[in-house]
């Protein structure tokens, strides 16, 4: 089902949700993995977006909270917006407990840095992927190890101190030994947050034309490597808190709020060209043309967008899914949302999985245990009634 010029919802915004989304799609540069919705270039555009991107969030306002949570801005690369136009964006989001942005370390300047501190970013996203050059060429990457280690002092030298290092295991010709030294790299960089993720390339991209047979050599290793990457940032103090996501475990709260609110089931909002939301038991979609998208606020109607309702039984099997991703319990027991979360669990898989050490039973909850968590996707599927 598809909206284009009109606001659809079964329930009329209520100043309640606390978490917002903001989606800049413009890049130097598309990676041959990549399938976000990204646009190369087109700085005559920028502007242009921006101002669009203003006028959704304008018009979508009333869902949200006086002062949200979270603020996310991501892409596409947000800190290769030109900086007038990034400006016009920072400067009309909400007020709120998180900003974070993220950026690719070669845009990260001494001007750019202080552009984020001094318009409310709090936090800073690095796309760092591997420190290996050979690695970083088969990723069709720009940036250096260099402008990785550039970046993070930049943003430190302004006062940053809450800044995540995004990783990529799984590159077509990575040793195990690749992946140990890029860890290293990174935790030399002392980052408050790291997240790993496993190359996923999409079928017929680039990519995937390039580098196939590499890929699936590759994926034999993945096990390995996956517990490879738990086993060394655990071992030097973070906090393994969601699948491929990790924090320096001290007195701050240093998990990636804005990902933890939609873990746990929270709704969103989500502006900008392609971007999602998750409202009053709806998924919205805006499509991914930025024309369309640009000409449709600039004319004072909503982008065009496609629109799922989401029954009960959908949002609990995703809120399990993705809950289970956490070290925390899902609530599946009581009267409430909890309660409606029992009827997708097959309570004969979570008695026999307990008996394998693979689940474990907290108050009215259940997570994975550690081992359970290695197997991820697999136990939850298991988990499912």
């Amino acid at each position: 089902m598809t909206a284009a010029a009109s606001d659809v919802g079964h329930g009329a915004p209520n100043g309640a949700v606390r978490h917002l989304y903001v989606h800049l799609p413009f890049c130097v540069h598309r990676c041959g993995y990549c399938d976000f919705v990204t646009a190369v270039g087109r700085r005559d555009e920028h502007s242009g977006y921006a101002a669009a991107v203003v006028a959704e969030l304008e018009r979508e306002r009333s869902w949200l909270a006086d002062r949200v949570e979270t603020v996310f801005v991501g892409g596409g690369t947000p800190t290769f917006t030109e900086p007038d136009a990034l400006v016009v964006v920072l400067d009309r989001l909400p007020a709120g407990d998180e900003l974070t942005v993220e950026a690719n370390p070669e845009t990260v300047t001494p001007e750019l840095a202080m552009l984020l501190r001094d318009h409310g970013v709090t936090r800073v996203s690095l796309g760092a992927q591997s420190f290996r050059p050979a690695l970083l060429e088969v990723l069709e990457r720009r940036a250096t190890p260099d402008d990785v280690r550039r970046a993070v002092h930049t943003l430190r030298g302004v006062e940053f101190d809450n800044i995540s290092l995004d990783l990529i295991y799984g590159v077509p010709g990575q040793s195990a030994a690749d992946l140990d030294a890029d860890l290293s790299d990174a935790l030399a960089l002392e980052p408050e947050h790291l997240s790993c993720y496993e190359l996923e390339a999409k079928p017929g991209t680039r990519f995937t034309h390039a580098h196939g047979a590499a890929l699936a050599r590759q994926a034999e290793a993945l096990e390995g490597y996956f517990e490879r990457v738990v086993r060394t940032l655990t071992g030097a103090g973070y906090r393994w808190y969601e699948t491929a996501n990790f924090c320096r475990d001290d007195d701050r709260e240093l998990r990636a709020l804005h990902n933890l609110g939609i873990w746990r089931g929270a709704d969103y909002l989500g502006v900008g060209v392609g971007a999602v939301s998750t409202l009053a038991g709806e998924r919205r979609r805006n499509l991914p043309s930025v024309g369309r998208y640009v000409s449709a606020l600039a004319a004072g109607a909503s982008p065009p967008r496609e629109v799922e309702h989401l029954d009960a039984e959908t949002r609990a099997v995703e809120r399990l899914m993705l809950g289970l991703r956490l070290d925390e319990p899902v609530a599946v027991g009581g009267d409430d949302a909890a309660g409606v979360l029992a009827s997708v669990v097959d309570a004969v898989a979570v008695a026999r999985l307990a008996d394998r050490g693979l689940v474990e039973l907290v108050d009215d909850g259940i997570r994975l245990t550690t081992r359970g968590r290695l197997l991820g996707d697999a136990v939850t599927a298991d988990l499912l009634a």
